[in-house]
């Protein structure tokens, strides 16, 4: 057993309760209460806790195949999943540190890696030797997973799957109607020139788009500057050091595109509602991560190449952009022998697949049977591996600190929902990410 604590110094600590407030999710008298609790739970609680963000769709079904797969695979532990919210993590987020202040801790909890994992620094457990090494993951798991994975020089979870982002899913239907090859599209400037065909040949709305929140504008500006500048003036930028020109030459496409091409009811959709477009017809295309795919596997409307299909990004081939989902181990968690224990069995072969397969996302594992994998995602799993350029999500909390994503989302909120002010959206990017 693990019993290693991501402790963090005075300094340290101040930073992160100040982080917390920031953003305006807890309080900091209890979580500072919890971090300088000494470690050392003599793990007698006799459930295990997991929480997550899995609570309807693609995401549900993917979270309950691998909770049967581990219930089947250890039948003599006693374990509790348990959703909380979704919208790409913020509501959990908020339970997560609710949980923390209150000192009331579950065993594990799902979360983004990467830089995401500086909201919780000081607050995990540090599995590197009971569950990476024991359980030889380093050898079995992608490089850049496991780079993703190292926090405050410490392991604090498991990946359980990858998430694509480049991807341009769209209607076949459209597409042929419009006279659109969608292998021609190479670049923006293509990509809106095939809109503009959309538009003058069809009823359907060239792309669709979801705008309660800022986050897919973001990810799609993201997108047009890779795709216009290459992934070094996207490096440039989550790195600190922004080239104005590329970005104010992505906003200005971007903008082009939200101008003209999309749904006129995006600001009232939520992700899942603006992707229905593509399934009924009414837009021609849509820009996301590879879980929509777990929609249109779900629907009976559409089937794979004969009425939807993808391509990368326009400009974006032989990139992968990086996302990762992952279980975490909380510090002084109650279940600590329970939480290795769980958390060898996410990085197995078995969990992988289970959970992927329903998902829309793809193991990290280099030793699985891709052929056991749908066709869409075989080709996924295949695009990881062999991916020339593998950058990390911004929109997704990779990248960037909490604090530089909500800076950045704010920058698109109140710059970029519409009316769209190219300048001051690239000043207050230049700022977020400079601080």
């Amino acid at each position: 057993m693990s019993t290693n604590i991501d402790h963090v110094d005075d300094r340290d600590r101040r930073r992160y309760l100040k982080t917390l407030a920031a953003l305006g999710v807890v309080g900091t008298t209890g979580i500072a209460g919890c971090l300088d609790e000494e470690s050392g739970s003599d793990g007698g609680g006799e459930t295990l806790e997991v929480v997550h963000g899995w609570n309807s769709g693609d995401g549900k079904a993917a979270l309950e195949a691998l909770q049967a797969a581990f219930e089947d695979e250890h039948s003599d532990v006693s374990s509790e999943f348990n959703g909380a919210g979704g919208d790409a993590n913020a509501e959990l987020n908020t339970v997560i540190a609710n949980r923390l202040q209150n000192n009331d801790l579950m065993g594990s909890f799902a979360n983004w890696p990467g830089n995401h994992l500086e909201r919780y620094k000081g607050s995990l457990m540090d599995v590197e030797g009971a569950v990476w090494d024991e359980a030889g993951l380093k050898d079995t798991i992608h490089d850049a997973t496991v780079e993703q994975c190292r926090f405050n020089d410490k392991m604090p979870g498991v990946p359980i799957g990858s998430h694509r982002l480049n991807n341009l899913f769209y209607n076949v239907h459209v597409f042929e109607e419009a006279g659109v090859d969608p292998n021609s599209l190479d670049s923006v400037d293509a990509l809106i020139s095939a809109f503009e065909t959309i538009n003058q040949n069809t009823d359907a709305a060239p792309m669709t788009q979801a705008m309660s929140g800022p986050w897919t504008n973001l990810q799609l500006f993201v997108q047009v500057l890779t795709s216009q500048s290459g992934v070094e003036a996207y490096t440039n930028f989550i790195e600190g050091n922004p080239d104005g020109n590329a970005l104010r030459s992505a906003l200005e496409a971007t903008k082009t595109i939200l101008e003209n091409h999309i749904n006129g009811d995006a600001s009232t959709l939520s992700m899942t509602e603006a992707n229905d477009k593509i399934i009924n017809g009414s837009a021609g295309c849509v820009h996301q991560g590879n879980w929509l795919y777990g929609a249109y596997r779900n629907s009976d409307q559409v089937e794979y190449q004969t009425d939807w299909d993808w391509i990368p990004f326009p400009g974006t081939e032989g990139i992968y952009f990086f996302h990762l989902d992952s279980f975490l181990a909380p510090a002084d968690n109650p279940t600590p022998d329970l939480t290795e224990q769980w958390l060898r069995f996410v990085g197995t072969k078995k969990a992988q697949i289970a959970f992927n397969e329903k998902k829309g996302s793809v193991p990290i594992r280099n030793d699985v049977d891709a052929s056991k994998l749908p066709e869409f995602l075989q080709l996924m799993y295949d695009d990881l591996h062999s991916a020339e350029e593998l950058p990390p999500t911004l929109a997704h909390g990779l990248a960037v600190t909490p604090q530089q994503l909500t800076a950045c989302e704010e920058a698109i909120r109140v710059n970029f929902m519409g009316p769209y002010n190219v300048e001051a959206a690239a000043s207050d990017l230049e700022s977020a990410v400079s601080n």
